[in-house]
């Protein structure tokens, strides 16, 4: 296993992501036996880092980890763990709920601790003086709850170098969504650029795209076994990461025994990519991707009516394109009404100023249509809202 120095601590260079356990489809609950094995292998192999968070699994995860992890020495492994600001309902007691996330994974401290989820829409709600979340938080780091601050984050960079010299010395790592896919597609190589250059450790989620980097299309898995045929598609995306020396640690969402003896071999020793397999992987990449090839140059912005920032939205389009999901609709809700994609008048301005030739009042009209339709983070959202409230008993 390969592993890293992190504030005086030996961490696996592979963390167990705890979001994928399989779940029985009929009654709702984790194959907890599924899990003791998994995690018996992981550790086993030299695994030591632990990552689930409150709304994991309805709430399940924190659960099942904290079930397969009692069985091993509490200063064997270190547990991260994520306040759930997103999610609220409104205020809400936050050391409360803290405490239940500590009893349900039967630890009395956790090693790693995150500000869960961090957008343009969200920081809102962390910022604010009346949900009062950063100062809860810092009160139970300083009596010793929480021995290391993170955030997780899915905004822009913009968004990141904000916060980072806003809160210079608070956080020690950032957790952020990268491979070689989003390197370019959600700009991960500037998050991990500002991350680097404020000292701080990048921590990886999705490396492997929710899968998607695991099992790649036909013609792009024969070009990859066409370099090793002993490799499988997941190890080059883990490889991508290694070469990454600001990455102290690696999510990965394992849930099944294959995957944990896969990842294990991919992490016994660093194997850096070679210039031929790098290019490979950047090809591959950019045939993955059904957007636009927008450059960020701001050209659009300038003669915009409506004063729109093309470029953000451009990005959002993107990620839809390659693939539904709620990141880019919690960026989108993070706009003020009149700067969403649905306020382009088609004039046309931006499209006669694009270099790259962009029809950006066509891609425009199409993101507000996969945003009003694709999947939404505020119906995902009532049912934790719910869930919260239960478990304050609100």
């Amino acid at each position: 296993m390969i592993y890293n120095e992190f504030q005086g601590m030996n961490l696996s260079r592979l963390g167990f992501g705890c979001m994928r356990f399989a779940m029985d489809p009929a009654t709702g609950e984790i194959d907890q036996a599924k899990v003791d094995a998994m995690f018996d292998l992981a550790i086993a192999g030299g695994v030591n880092y632990f990552d689930t968070a409150y709304p994991y699994l309805d709430g399940k995860s924190e659960l099942a980890m904290a079930k397969a992890l009692s069985r091993y020495p509490r200063d064997s492994y270190y547990i991260a763990d994520k306040f759930p600001g997103h999610s609220l309902p409104g205020p809400v007691d936050n050391i409360a709920l803290f405490n239940i996330s500590l009893k349900k994974c039967g630890v009395e401290y956790f090693d790693f601790y995150l500000l869960h989820n961090i957008t343009e829409w969200s920081v809102k709600i962390y910022e604010s003086p009346e949900y009062h979340i950063i100062p809860d938080v810092l009160k139970m780091k300083e009596e010793g709850k929480i021995r290391h601050l993170g955030f997780s984050f899915h905004g822009g960079p913009e968004l990141l170098e904000e916060l980072l010299t806003r809160y210079e010395g608070m956080f020690e790592f950032v957790q952020i969504q990268c491979n070689y896919l989003d390197w370019t597609l959600q700009d991960a190589k500037k998050k991990y650029d500002i991350i680097t250059s404020h000292g701080l450790g990048v921590w990886v989620m999705e490396p492997c795209r929710g899968g998607k980097l695991a099992v790649l299309n036909e013609d792009a898995h024969a070009r990859l076994q066409a370099l090793d045929p002993e490799k499988s598609d997941a190890s080059y995306a883990f490889r991508f990461l290694q070469d990454l020396p600001g990455v102290k640690m690696i999510l990965s969402g394992m849930n099944e025994v294959f995957q944990v003896e896969d990842n294990l071999r991919t992490f016994e020793a660093h194997q850096p990519l070679s210039e031929k397999e790098r290019e490979t992987l950047f090809d591959i990449a950019e045939s993955l991707k059904k957007g636009v090839p927008c450059t960020g140059c701001r050209y659009c912005c300038a003669g915009c009516p409506m004063e729109l920032n093309i470029p953000y939205l451009l990005e959002c389009y993107n990620d839809y394109k390659f693939a539904a999901s709620v990141s880019p609709s919690m960026r989108l809700d993070g706009l003020d009404d009149d700067k969403k994609p649905a306020n382009c008048i088609g004039c046309g301005q931006c499209a006669h100023a694009c270099p790259q030739g962009i029809d950006v009042p066509a891609a425009l009209a199409e993101l507000a249509e996969l945003y009003a339709n694709g999947p939404n983070w505020s119906v995902q959202a009532r049912s934790r809202h719910e869930a919260i409230k239960k478990d304050l008993k609100m």
